[in-house]
């Protein structure tokens, strides 16, 4: 019997770190919303004529996922460090007056923000691909500057997002 309680006691102090991580987001997570967002806005022909396929547009959105994470969580620790109680009753989520109170106040602060800049991301691709069918109005300069392989389209959307 304490052997059951023992290992009872070890696994929920275990779960514990691993429930407050639970609100930040993964990149992979972040970028799947992304193009999930991108899709909805642009259409899926447009998506398709940019990306090819999801999987194109979640390889090249992971990477400005996980730039959006690592500058959240940058923002956040700036945050907590100028006024820790303030920090903890603006995003914890767990209340009361124990020590766990705004516990998961850093990592809900992280998700917040990240998913903020990936709305950013989302519209920002969104416009581009919308200058790069006005751009391809003209084919001879878009072909020009592009190229006229099937992944030119892709290319003008990755360049006018990035500028």
């Amino acid at each position: 019997m304490r052997k059951l309680i023992f290992l009872l006691v070890g696994t929920a102090i275990l779960c514990v770190p691993a429930l407050s991580l639970a609100a930040t987001p993964t990149p992979a997570h972040l970028a799947t919303q992304t193009c999930r967002q991108i899709r909805a806005q642009d259409g899926r022909a447009t998506f398709r004529q940019a990306y090819h396929s999801f999987a194109g547009c979640l390889k090249q959105q992971k990477p400005n996922s996980t730039q959006d994470i690592s500058n959240a969580a940058k923002t956040c620790k700036a945050e907590r460090s100028s006024d820790t109680a303030a920090f903890k009753a603006k995003y914890g989520t767990n209340g009361g007056n124990a020590s766990g109170a705004g516990a998961n106040a850093f990592g809900k602060c992280v998700s917040t923000i990240a998913k903020q800049k990936a709305k950013s991301d989302a519209s920002d691709a969104v416009a581009a691909a919308k200058t790069c069918k006005a751009l391809k109005a003209d084919l001879a300069t878009f072909q020009a500057a592009y190229g006229t392989a099937k992944n030119a389209f892709g290319k003008c959307v990755a360049k006018q997002s990035n500028s």
